[in-house]
This record gives structure tokens, sequence and C-alpha cells, in this order.
């Protein structure tokens, strides 16, 4: 049975495996090959080339990133259907007269793949399409032998378990936005409810660290490999089906975890500048720089860029007098690490660092390599904008492809990391549902802490106070 290794032995430096197997008819099959690596093909090759036979079975990196790809230029339950046909046609699988050794020989290879794409693709069986053609070659293959049987009902129910998580998942994050209240509605309303801040629930910044941490591992976990490339899937204007990529919403999970980052960011605005004292504001911000430092150390680099975000926003940043009493080495350092300029070249050194940690780590805490991820997307996005999906010759370029693949396969050995700090229910439940301020609610909160100081910031806070408050 071929192996699958895990995914940081998938690609070597310079992008793809240098092991492709490549056998004698591929080259002139419809394949372009140049120093043994695949650079392009027909997508009708590339289908084929993903499919084993009796002597061969796809490397791989090529699986990972064709699945990936495919569904730039295809459905996912079109590719199925062309695979589960090329299997049960090359294989003789419908003929009941077929050798019964031919069979033995194929059906462990043709599980293998099935194997492969619902545990690397789940999501992708979330259509009927797809489970039915999979149930349907799955019984081909069971029917064989009572071993495959076995290993066809372990996969199956390895699936089903991962897409009810993934349901389980979707509706506590439902349950938790349709629940979500601005805060200043609830201050108006019960004033006595939140007279509880981070400190109090919370009072040692590297616990919150590592709470933060849970947050964001749960949540990268659930992202598909594939939401990212389906960002940018256009559809056709002849494309009316609907029901493969229009009814659910394929980069869900990509889109919650940005949420997220942009909810931090707010919630760290609205702990500053709720405080009225001016020494409660500036301990504040003097924990989150703490807490982002210790995001740093962990590895955990989108907290740490949604805390920075938070503190830079305009209604926290003007808070001059606030600030003032704040020890800001610390923050300097930080800023400095994540600053934006030269493509954010200190993040990305720090990046590759952590990185590196995380291959030659012993154990789970330095395993911990949480990107930037909105700064993660726009790379992907860029490469896939700056290259074309096929060449002059309609081949399909899949040199670009072994690149994408990379960045997502390096993404993936990051999500699958375990969280190794305990969890803190009460910590957990105030970071992801305390209610925050709007920004027009955050600049009401920052004028009132620190009056406005020109006549633009006067006439604001007038027309805040009167539409938020209700007084003039």
């Amino acid at each position: 049975m071929p192996q699958t290794p895990p995914f940081s032995a998938m690609f070597d430096s310079s992008g793809y495996n240098r092991n492709l197997y490549q056998s004698a008819e591929d080259s002139c099959g419809g394949l372009y090959y140049h120093d043994n690596n695949l650079l392009s093909g027909s997508l009708e090759a590339l289908i084929q080339h993903l499919v084993p036979n009796v002597d061969y079975y796809p490397d791989r990196t090529y699986i990972f990133t064709f699945l990936l790809s495919s569904r730039l230029f295809m459905h996912p339950y079109e590719l199925m259907a062309k695979v589960c046909h090329l299997c049960v046609e090359h294989q003789r699988l419908s003929d009941p007269d077929s050798d019964k050794n031919q069979m033995r020989k194929i059906a462990p290879k043709i599980l293998q793949l099935l194997t492969e794409w619902t545990e690397t693709f789940p999501y992708d069986f979330r259509d009927e399409r797809m489970m039915r053609n999979l149930k349907d070659l799955a019984h081909r293959i069971a029917s064989g032998e009572e071993t495959y049987r076995k290993n066809v009902q372990q996969m199956m129910q390895c699936l089903i378990r991962k897409l009810a998580a993934l349901s389980q998942y979707e509706e506590v994050l439902a349950k938790i936005s349709s629940t979500s209240t601005d805060r200043l509605t609830v201050l108006k309303t019960k004033p006595q409810s939140i007279q509880r801040d981070i400190i109090t629930v919370c009072n040692d910044p590297y616990t919150l660290a590592q709470q933060l941490t849970h947050i964001e591992l749960e949540r990268l976990n659930y992202i598909g490999p594939e939401e990212f490339v389906q960002a940018f899937v256009q559809k056709g204007p002849l494309d009316n089906d609907k029901s493969c990529y229009g009814e659910r919403k394929k980069t869900r999970n990509l889109e919650a975890y940005v949420e997220w980052f942009n909810r931090l960011s707010y919630l760290v605005a609205t702990e500053i500048c709720m405080p009225v004292k001016k020494k409660h504001r500036a301990r504040m911000i003097e924990y989150f720089i703490d807490v982002a430092r210790e995001c740093f150390n962990i590895g955990n680099f989108n907290s740490l860029m949604a805390i920075i975000s938070g503190m830079n926003m305009s209604p926290v940043s003007r808070l001059k007098k606030t600030w003032a009493k704040v020890k800001t080495a610390k923050f300097d350092i930080l800023e400095h690490q994540m600053d934006p300029s030269s493509n954010f070249y200190n993040y990305r050194t720090a990046l590759r660092g952590a990185a590196q940690r995380s291959l030659t780590a012993h154990s789970s805490r330095e395993k911990i390599v949480i990107p930037f991820f909105s700064l993660l997307i726009k790379d992907i996005y860029f490469l896939n904008e700056g290259c074309a999906n096929r060449l002059p010759n309609g081949h399909v370029n899949f040199e670009k492809f072994w690149e994408l693949a990379k960045q997502v396969s390096e993404f993936m050995t990051w999500k699958q990391v375990e969280c190794p700090f305990e969890r803190d229910r009460k910590i957990l439940q105030y970071l992801i549902t305390v209610p925050v301020f709007s920004e027009d609610a955050l600049y009401l909160a920052s004028y009132e802490s620190e009056g406005p100081e020109n006549h633009i910031e006067k006439d604001r806070w007038k027309s805040l106070r009167s539409s938020l408050l209700g007084r003039v």
C-alpha cells in the first residue's frame, strides 16, 4: 500500500517533489516534463495521470496539487465522475469475470486514492453527487474481498465524522453571530451587566495569549485547503448550476476566520476605550502589549497582528494623554516586527524562523505556527493573479499549481498542530461572545475619555452623541 507521508515532507525546497513517477508513455501522452518535473499537460492527460493502474500509483504531491487546482477548471463532482469512470473502465471492475488477481493488485491503489481525497478534501463530499460516486466505486471495491470491505468502511466512517464535526462547528458559529450585540446597546439597556473587563476575567497576559491560541488553532483547523482556491473560482455566465457553488458557500470557514481577526481587533480597542480613568486605560494598553509579546513568542502571529491593529485604530491612537503614561518600548519592538514595509520583510523573517523551529520541534508548544492570515491569502491571491492557469497551447500551467500547492501544504502542516495549553472555558467564552463597540461607538468612547482636539472632532462628537446616545 502506498504510504502517505506528513505534509511537511511532501514538497522539497523548489516547490515540488523530484520523485514524480514518469513512465515512458507520459512524456508523449499530453504531459510535458522538464528535468523529470511535470510542467504542463492537457486536462484530460492530467486526469489520466491521477488514476492508478496495476503498475503505477501517482505521487502524493501530484494528487494534492491536482485535486487542489482542478477545481479552477471543473467541479469536483465532475472530476470524481471521470475518475470513477476511468477506474471502472481501465480495471474492468464492471466485468464480473475480470481477473481476481488483477483486482487484488489494483483495488488497494484505488482505495488509497479515495482515502487521500476524503482525508485531505473532505468538504468536497458535502455534495451528494460526490458521495454517490464515492459509494458506488467503494462498493465495487468492497465486494471483492473482506479486507477491502473493512478499509472502505473505515474510510467512510472517518469522512462522515469529519463532515459531522464541520456541521457542528458551523452551527456554533451561526449561534454566536446571531446572539452577538453591540456593546453600546448593552451598556444603555443593562449598564450593570458589563462591569467586567478583560483583566478581571484574566489578569495574566500569558494565559490570555494561550487562550487566543486555542481559538486560532480551532478555527484554522476547520479551513479546507480548497477554500484558498475556491475563492478564485469564477462562475461563468452560462454556469446555471447553483447546487455546487451556489447554495453552500465554499469559503465559509475561511471567512469566519477573517471575521475572528476583525473581532479581536475591535475587542482590543473596546477594552482600551472603555475605562473612564486614564490610568486604567494605560494599564489596559500595557496589558495588551504583554499579551501581544507572548503571542509572538508562541508563534501566534495572527492574534499578534489583530492586537496591534486594534491598538493602532484611530479611536485608540488619538488618546495621547493615555499613551503618555504607557511604557511603549515593548510596543515599538512589536510594531517593528510587524512593519508592513518591504512587503512585511521583518514578519516574513520571523515566520520563517517559527516554521524552522516547528520542523525540528519535540514539543507541541514549539510546533505552533499561526500565520498572519490576511497576508497569506493575499500572497496566494497574487500568485493566482500573476500567472495564467493555461498556457497558449491550451495546456494547464502545472508549474503555477506546484507553487500554489506548496504554499497551501505549508498551511496544512500548521493547522494540524494540537494546542498544548489547557483550555479555560470562562476566558474563551468572554473572548468569543462579549459584546464589542462598533467603530462609531469606539470614537464616541474615545472622545468621552479625551475630548475632541479640533472642529472636525467636535462636530463628529456632537453627531455621535445625538445618534448613539440620543443626547445633544
